[in-house]
């Protein structure tokens, strides 16, 4: 069974996390330039299997597309082309930034590091990738029922 992936995509940065082999946790990958993530996304599927993306799909507190949104459709385009044997899936990442601002605030980080938006990135990746895998186990849960 391959990992899942998750991806917060902005126009400049992209967070990355990743499940272990079993599906069991999400860590946080990296934080790379979003200009080229699709050539590290290669070179890590050369030496990982994946066999899911997840991709955060930003939107507004009423559920309508947000401004962010004209990025991020293009990017999963192009991930489908690029990677056509993994499936790409968008999830729900509203809130996920500044949840990701509060998890690193309640770690006790000095502010210098809590102003790094990389680590907010990868942190944000992160709480997509667990928030998915809840829905997976709360649909395999009810679909036994």
């Amino acid at each position: 069974m391959g990992r899942i992936m998750a991806i917060d995509y902005g126009q400049k940065r992209t967070g990355i996390a990743v499940t272990d082999e079993l599906r069991l946790f999400a860590t946080g990958l990296t934080t790379v330039p979003s200009a080229s993530v699709i050539a590290f996304l290669q070179k890590y599927f050369d030496e990982q299997t994946v066999d899911v993306i997840v991709v955060g799909l930003p939107r507004q507190l009423d559920n309508t597309p947000s401004d962010a949104q004209r990025f991020t459709e293009p990017f999963v385009r192009k991930l489908q082309k690029h990677f056509p044997n993994v499936v790409v899936e968008r999830f729900d990442e509203r809130f996920t930034s500044r949840m990701a601002q509060d998890a690193i605030l309640q770690a006790g980080l000095k502010k210098k590091a809590r102003q790094n938006k990389q680590l907010v990135d990868t942190v944000s990746a992160t709480l997509i990738l667990q928030s998915y895998m809840h829905m997976l186990a709360f649909q395999n849960k009810h679909s036994l029922s």
